[in-house]
């Protein structure tokens, strides 16, 4: 995915989470400007209350300081997923198996960037979902942006 950060940016990070006892969902680097937004998703069996993320931000920010993995300024975010949880791992596309998703390709496909319909889950390396006229197979490389969609 285009904005998922790179290894060297999400590997102190994920450290970082796991030594406070969260789930790391997944970190985003997107630029905004003259600097980035360093997008964390923290998650928890109990869910994540604000002073989670406020603990979580403090020991990232720390490590980031010391690591340096990231060039000029950014903004860290820290948040939990929310109800329109961002899929990074095949795994993550595996659990919400059976779930409405929204998917971003990094190209078209028939036209299109944007689908919208049920995760099926993975299919070897590619991401599979049910749309309305037929199923789509993507190469995980190939999705740019996966989020869960919510049904109230």
């Amino acid at each position: 995915m285009t904005t998922r950060a790179p290894d060297k940016v999400e590997q102190p990070i994920a450290s970082a989470v796991a030594a406070l006892g969260y789930e790391l969902v997944g970190v985003e680097c997107l630029p905004q400007g003259r600097h980035s937004v360093v997008r964390v998703y923290i998650d928890a069996p109990a869910g994540i209350t604000l002073d989670d993320c406020e603990r979580a931000s403090h020991q990232i920010s720390g490590v980031l300081d010391v690591e340096d993995p990231i060039k000029g300024q950014y903004i860290l975010e820290v948040s939990s997923p929310g109800l329109d949880r961002p899929l990074f791992t095949a795994e993550h596309f595996n659990r919400f198996a059976g779930a409405k998703v929204k998917l971003r390709l990094t190209r078209a496909r028939d036209g299109r960037r944007q689908f919208t319909g049920v995760l099926l889950g993975m299919r070897g390396g590619d991401v599979a979902m049910k749309l309305d006229d037929g199923e789509l197979c993507v190469p995980l490389g190939e999705v740019e942006r996966a989020r869960l969609v919510p049904e109230y």
